[in-house]
């Protein structure tokens, strides 16, 4: 399940499961934002864009 999957916050180091931390683009990039420390990661690249 893709709640399981658990991301790690690079600045901070924080654990979170991936729901509600990616904010779809619709250059089919995606948006990272830690919701500990604020950090943010934008025009993160998939497999399609």
């Amino acid at each position: 399940m893709l709640a399981d999957v658990m991301v790690v916050c690079p600045k901070c180091k924080d654990q979170r499961p991936i729901t509600n931390l990616l904010t779809a683009q619709s250059n089919q990039n995606v948006i990272y934002k830690c919701l500990e420390c604020e950090y943010e990661q934008t025009n993160i690249k998939t497999k399609k864009g």
